[in-house]
């Protein structure tokens, strides 16, 4: 299992339409194949962050969701960005 997980950064003013413009692709991602869980939301405490959070049961479906990548003006939006994948052993209880 993968988890990617982090924060994108964009002007606070755009925020809410950056959000808006990436729920289509929160569909999408959830109803893909391999895909557990697939969110992107606004931070509680920062104006301009954005926290991501994915999980995949493998890089193979991952990538074929993934394919071209983000849009040109999501990417053109993001004025910074902290995300990584992490690979999951074990899962269990909390």
């Amino acid at each position: 299992m993968l988890i990617v997980a982090g924060s994108l950064y964009v002007d606070p003013a755009g925020r809410d339409a950056y959000l808006a413009s990436c729920a289509e692709v929160v569909r999408q991602a959830r109803a893909a194949p391999g895909c557990i869980d697939f969110a992107i939301s606004a931070d509680l405490v920062e104006p301009g962050r954005i926290n991501v959070y994915e999980r995949w049961d493998s890089d193979d479906q991952l990538l074929a969701f993934r394919g071209s990548g983000p849009a040109e003006e999501q990417v053109a939006a993001i004025l910074g960005a902290e995300v990584h994948r992490y690979r999951i052993s074990a899962v269990e209880a909390p």
